[in-house]
């Protein structure tokens, strides 16, 4: 916290500095914990791409991966304050901080594919949930997708009793934390950038996340078993300090947002490639037996996940949920 707040103390400083530095560009601090080589990293190196082409060098982006500035807890915090200016946090950060509504994302088999989830993001329901950012000094971008999740431990996970007792670890996320405990399993809130270390050392047994972030950080090497479930999914809201966003000239925020749109297009254009490539090279390495869900084995997980959601209700909005299936279970025009 207090290196929070003397970053945010110096940046305060340098806007209070003359004319002089207004000739200098305007610098934009992309924080991520992701490396840069999955959906999420190539996003944000393309925006850096357009957004310095876009502006005529009059914004400077600088991409920070694999938290190398802030851990998953610490990132949104350092945004408020100012410490940076742009992140690309998973939809699960916001609950704590106090946009429950975000974790309906997080329910399990809320999403039956990438059309239910672009009917949302794109539409009422989408805007809506990045308009309840702003009173909390944040303005929400765009939705970038990473894709569903499989499950990863060293035992088979087939049947719903294969979970009892495993240490699982999950993002910070009450839905989360019950889906776990719903399939028997023991939920442990850790840091993306702590995973690989905590499986190795058996902290934890397992987790859940999607291909992509299971290869590019490694996991394969300290997990022997994955099932592809695509039982719940990952995507990331592009937020920006308000502030900051509000401050900008309107001609390059303009700018500015036509590089984020583009980006977008682009890192959601090849998440789906990325995940399976990253299967692809994951059963090539050797070092994991996958195991692909059967019809049965899905009704089996299904039916033990469904009082999730209901369970939920009371915390992420019992209409909110209703909307989101509506809208998940339309037919695309």
């Amino acid at each position: 916290m207090k290196k929070l707040i003397a970053i945010a103390a110096s940046v305060a400083t340098l806007a209070l500095i003359g004319p002089a530095a207004a000739q200098s560009p305007i610098i934009i601090k992309f924080s991520h914990v992701v490396a840069p080589n999955t959906p999420k990293g190539q996003g944000a190196e393309k925006f850096k791409e357009l957004a310095e082409k876009y502006t005529n060098g009059k914004v400077k982006v600088e991409v920070y991966p694999n938290s190398q500035l802030y851990k998953d807890k610490e990132e949104v915090e350092a945004l408020q304050l100012g410490a940076v200016q742009m992140l690309a946090p998973s939809l699960a950060k916001f609950g704590p901080l106090g946009v429950k509504e975000f974790e309906v994302f997080d329910l399990p088999y809320i999403l039956p594919d990438k059309a239910a989830l672009a009917r949302i993001t794109k539409g009422p329901i989408g805007k809506g949930l990045l308009a309840k950012l702003e009173p909390k000094g944040i303005t929400g971008l765009a939705y970038w997708d990473n894709g569903f999740k499989i499950m990863t431990a060293n035992r088979p996970l087939i049947h719903v009793q294969d979970f009892q007792g495993l240490k699982m670890r999950i993002q910070s996320s009450k839905v989360l934390d019950a889906q776990f405990r719903a399939l028997g399993a023991i939920p442990q809130v850790l840091a993306f950038s702590e995973v690989y270390q905590a499986m190795q050392t058996g902290v934890v047994d397992g987790n859940e996340n999607t291909p992509s972030n299971v290869y590019t950080q490694k996991m394969h090497e300290v997990q022997k078993y994955m099932t592809i479930s695509n039982h719940g999914y990952i995507g990331y809201a592009v937020i920006v300090n308000k502030k900051f966003w509000d401050g900008l000239p309107p001609d390059v925020r303009t700018q500015v947002d036509k590089a984020m749109a583009e980006a977008t297009e682009f890192a959601n254009g090849i998440s789906q490639k990325e995940n399976d490539d990253a299967i692809v090279a994951m059963k090539k390495a050797g070092t994991t037996t996958f195991h692909e869900q059967t019809a049965a084995e899905k009704a089996e997980w299904m039916k033990a996940l469904e009082p999730v959601t209901q369970e939920m209700a009371s915390r992420v909005g019992k209409d909110l949920i209703a909307a989101f299936k509506k809208e998940a279970g339309a037919k695309s025009n």
